[in-house]
């Protein structure tokens, strides 16, 4: 599953070591920009910095092949998360982003996920 702004959903993200997606963003960070939370669905990536939130979606047989979508925070129009109900067999949390160009991006967290943390932390990049 692609996971970019254009698309509504992307499922199944689970959190990953910082340290395992450095290496893919060395390129595209700009100065002073640093990641703060990443996260993993079986092959894409999603990562938020203290700029942008960045999707690395993993093409082709090899996995050689990666787009890299960017939407700073600037563009948020608004979100909204759902945190996981209690005593779930499978808890899973959910953020929905809307963007000021219209795009809208919806992601599901699986395990243990502090959903409320990446609001605060959106929260604290938007206002």
């Amino acid at each position: 599953m692609a996971l970019n702004f254009n698309k509504d959903s992307a499922f199944n993200l689970k959190q990953i070591p910082l340290d395992s997606v450095r290496g893919e963003l060395n390129g595209l960070l700009i100065r002073d920009e640093q990641c703060v939370m990443a996260f993993q669905t079986m092959r894409d990536q999603l990562v938020f910095t203290n700029k942008r939130i960045i999707s690395i979606d993993v093409q082709g047989i090899t996995g050689k092949r990666k787009s890299f979508a960017s939407m700073p925070y600037s563009k948020i129009q608004y979100f909204s998360i759902q945190t996981a109900g209690f005593a779930e067999i499978f808890p899973d949390s959910e953020l929905y982003i809307m963007f000021s160009n219209g795009a809208t991006a919806s992601f599901e967290f699986k395990g243990n996920v502090d959903i409320g943390q990446i609001g605060r932390m959106i929260s604290e990049f938007v206002l």
